[in-house]
């Protein structure tokens, strides 16, 4: 890792650092006889590229991306409403791995690119416009540090000190004199609906929501289930008194099903590869394997692939391959998945 990617999307200044960035440049693939050619040193400085292009050679541009893209344009592009009026939210809702996160933070950065190119990076009143602010939550998170985590990103010099009214304040300031219009919230799984503070913490998102013309991108994990919606009410008291149920706008993100879908992005994610005896079909050929090794997570398998091609390089075989996939160990649920669709088959672990 170079000094380039040690950022945090936390603070305005990392997240102004992933918003301007430049598209990677794939490195030059180069066969067994031109890696030969190379110096000690060049060979391992051409390793090192290699091993962060693949960790970070993008996002593809999956149907379900795509089609979560157009939800969340046409609920935040549509929320034009006067500052006095509530606007609508969206929700990134579904298991772990998924991709969530990395939704939302792809159409944020498309839309404070927009508002600085359609406005400038600078206010009418000289401050510095700021377009979108993101903060993730933790468990146990209170009102407090909810507004604290906002002006932290903002940079405000309030944000270690003062009790939770002053830096609801502090966060309001900065949200308006900034420009923002919209208001990423990750991992708002921690929210406890049952608990005090998840009671007002839930409350003090939606008191947000009617305060400021921003449009919020909420992401979580099994929020629907959890009860989120519900607000910790009972099905039928939640109908009728749940806000977030009728103002949240609700995007399931889904794994892949064994077919075309899938088979197209492996096929896309083979084209990125930087191998020197990788050849044409080679990782298509294990689409089916890869499926059953991620049950049809990306995030698993963005994983898998991202270890096989290290191994593949330190290890000299420069190609991916079953044999050395099966070697390579991921996360604990996609392991215990595959383990599981190997004792149906009869086969050996």
């Amino acid at each position: 890792m170079n000094d380039e990617q040690i950022y945090t999307l936390r603070r305005k200044e990392g997240w102004r650092r992933f918003v301007d960035a430049e598209p990677r440049v794939r490195p030059d693939p180069l066969d067994r006889a031109g890696l030969a050619q190379l110096s000690e040193d060049a060979r391992a400085d051409y390793d090192d590229t290699r091993h962060d292009w693949h960790a970070n050679f993008g996002v593809i541009a999956t149907p379900q991306l795509r089609s979560i893209r157009d939800e969340l344009d046409l609920i935040v592009d549509s929320n034009r409403q006067a500052p006095d009026q509530v606007r609508g939210a969206a929700v990134l809702d579904g298991r772990a791995g998924l991709g969530k996160s990395t939704i939302a933070n792809l159409f944020a950065r498309e839309y404070d690119r927009a508002a600085r190119r359609r406005r400038g990076s600078v206010t009418a009143s000289g401050d510095e416009r700021t377009p979108v602010f993101r903060v993730g939550l933790t468990s146990n998170t209170t009102l407090r540090e909810l507004n604290k985590r906002i002006c932290e990103f903002y940079g405000h010099p309030g944000a270690t000190r003062g009790n939770a009214a002053q830096l609801t304040g502090y966060a309001l300031d900065c949200i308006l004199a900034c420009q923002t219009g919209l208001g990423v919230i990750d991992d708002v799984h921690f929210i406890d609906q049952h608990s005090k503070n998840g009671v007002a913490v839930n409350n003090h998102l939606k008191w947000l929501a009617n305060e400021l013309p921003v449009t919020f991108i909420y992401a979580g994990v099994g929020l629907a289930k959890r009860g989120f919606f519900d607000e910790g009410l009972t099905a039928a008291s939640a109908d009728e008194f749940a806000q977030t149920g009728r103002r949240w706008t609700r995007l399931e993100v889904t794994p892949f099903a064994n077919g075309p879908d899938w088979l197209a992005l492996i096929k896309a994610i083979e084209r990125h590869l930087v191998l020197a005896s990788a050849r044409p079909t080679q990782l298509t050929a294990l689409a089916d394997y890869l499926f059953d090794r991620t049950s049809g997570h990306i995030g698993s398998l963005m994983t898998l692939i991202t270890r096989g091609c290290y191994k593949a390089i330190k290890q000299g075989e420069e190609a991916l391959s079953r044999s050395l996939l099966d070697g390579v160990r991921i996360d604990e649920a996609a392991e215990k998945s595959w383990t599981e669709t190997r004792r149906r088959r009869g086969e050996a672990a």
